[in-house]
């Protein structure tokens, strides 16, 4: 095993590191702490490892003190946390002079498949001259498993599915610095792909794919979060049920979920299943990344519990994947994107109800404080439409004059006719614009 593990050190560094298209997501610089990188299958965790080890390169850092060791390799099969120490010991016995002198990057991939690796790894970062990063699928490495592995040492990082800018770096097209201000062909060609994006969505091996084979490869990730991230892992037996569940909410995205509701669907389906088996379900597909969950906003956690949580999938292209309607479904597609994007900024999310009933589609509190209630609408192309997304936000403001109320929707032109009647202290915006600014400002 030993040799294995020296070869693949000498392959690891005698390659190129590849060019990526950039992620944003961000690394903590909270020194001392194990970087754990997490999210979906496929999402691009290790490509996100290998675009960090680029970057250290460009800035100075020697190559052959950047590694990247994966353990997803059957001649490593049946390895033991007592043999983990041989990858260090291969590595400083070709580089004696950086033991203890520089710092070394290095990144283990796919470790959870070692059985205690938690007491290697945080043995590394209390002994050694490291930076240390970990990844590996959400089956087995999920972030609060790895927040009491190791002991509040490590910090953690997501990575989504492209965002609509990571999107428009992949496909070599300009994001401008300041997206409220944009020349018209460029923003006729953003427009372009923003629909492309939500339609196709963000995950990196379904870009550019035909339709058919988009479908395909999609359903392929989530029969593989079903069977390796929740059958396997919570040796889940009822996989009839399963299955059921998720097409029932991947079918029907920002809809409301009620676990007595989809209970009793199942029951009259001849599908037996108990409700609490149906909660641990759903907690795992969250926890898989395959789902996301947005309560209503409470101050008030029995609230919170009884009323149905709004459930999205965790990228717009998984939609088409389940729906049966064969309508393009642009304004669900159009949500999704903006909660993943909310969550991307680290934002609180619930949705909310107004004092006379109406639904607020996100109320986002941000990290210093400040919310924001949202309104998301595909098309504002009718005054009806126009009074519907906009009479939630005015009974908001009615009671608190000084909320920060946006409205999100896809055409320019809607911009202009829904700001016209929108009462002061409602913006209204066009949803690419508003996923662009944070990188473009």
């Amino acid at each position: 095993m030993r040799n294995v593990i020296r070869q693949k050190l000498a392959d690891s560094l005698a390659s190129e590191l590849p060019s990526l298209t950039r992620r944003d997501a961000r690394i903590s610089t909270i020194p001392g702490k194990v970087h754990a990188v997490i999210g979906m299958r496929r999402a691009g965790k290790s490509c996100f490892l290998k675009q960090h080890l680029a970057e250290q390169a460009k800035s100075g850092v020697p190559r052959d003190a950047l590694v990247y060791f994966s353990f997803e390799d059957e001649r490593l099969a049946g390895m033991q946390a007592s043999q983990l120490g041989w990858v260090l010991e291969e590595y400083y016995l070709a580089r004696p002079q950086f033991r203890d002198n520089r710092k070394v990057v290095f990144c283990f991939d796919e470790i959870q498949v070692v059985p205690g690796w938690e007491t290697f790894i945080r043995r590394v970062v209390d002994s050694e001259k490291m930076e240390v990063f970990v990844s590996g699928s959400s089956a087995r490495m999920l972030s609060r498993e790895i927040a009491t592995a190791l002991r509040g040492r490590s910090t953690e990082t997501v990575i989504y599915p492209f965002s609509f800018p990571e999107h428009l770096r992949h496909r070599g097209i300009e994001i401008p610095p300041n997206p409220a201000f944009v020349p018209k062909a460029l923003r006729s060609q953003i427009e372009s792909s923003f629909l492309t994006y939500l339609s196709e969505g963000g995950f990196p091996g379904a870009q550019g794919l035909g339709q058919g084979n988009r479908i395909e490869l999609l359903q392929g990730y989530v029969e593989t979060v079903i069977f390796r991230d929740v059958v396997e892992r919570h040796h889940a037996r009822n996989v009839e049920a399963l299955r059921r569940l998720v097409r029932q909410l991947l079918a029907s995205p920002a809809g409301g979920f009620s676990v007595h509701k989809c209970f009793n669907d199942l029951r009259s389906q001849g599908v037996a299943v108990g409700k609490d088996a149906l909660h641990s379900m759903l907690s795992w597909l969250e926890d898989a990344f395959l789902i996301r969950l947005v309560p209503i906003d409470s101050a008030s956690e029995r609230q919170r519990q009884v009323n149905p949580r709004k459930v999205y999938p965790v990228d717009a292209g998984l939609i088409p994947v389940f729906d049966r309607s064969g309508r393009a479904n642009t304004g669900h597609a159009l949500e999704t994107a903006v909660l993943i994007e909310l969550e991307r900024r680290h934002h609180q999310v619930a949705y909310g109800k107004t004092p006379s009933g109406r639904e607020v589609d996100f109320i986002a509190r941000e990290r210093d404080g400040q919310t924001v209630h949202i309104q998301v609408c595909a098309e504002l192309n009718t005054p009806e439409i126009i009074r519907r997304e906009i009479e939630p936000l005015d009974e908001i403001l009615a009671t608190k004059p000084n909320s920060n109320c946006l409205l999100l929707t896809l055409s320019t032109t809607d911009v202009a006719i829904a700001q016209q009647v929108a009462p002061a202290g409602v913006t209204v915006r066009p949803a690419w614009e508003w996923l662009l600014e944070e990188v473009g400002g």
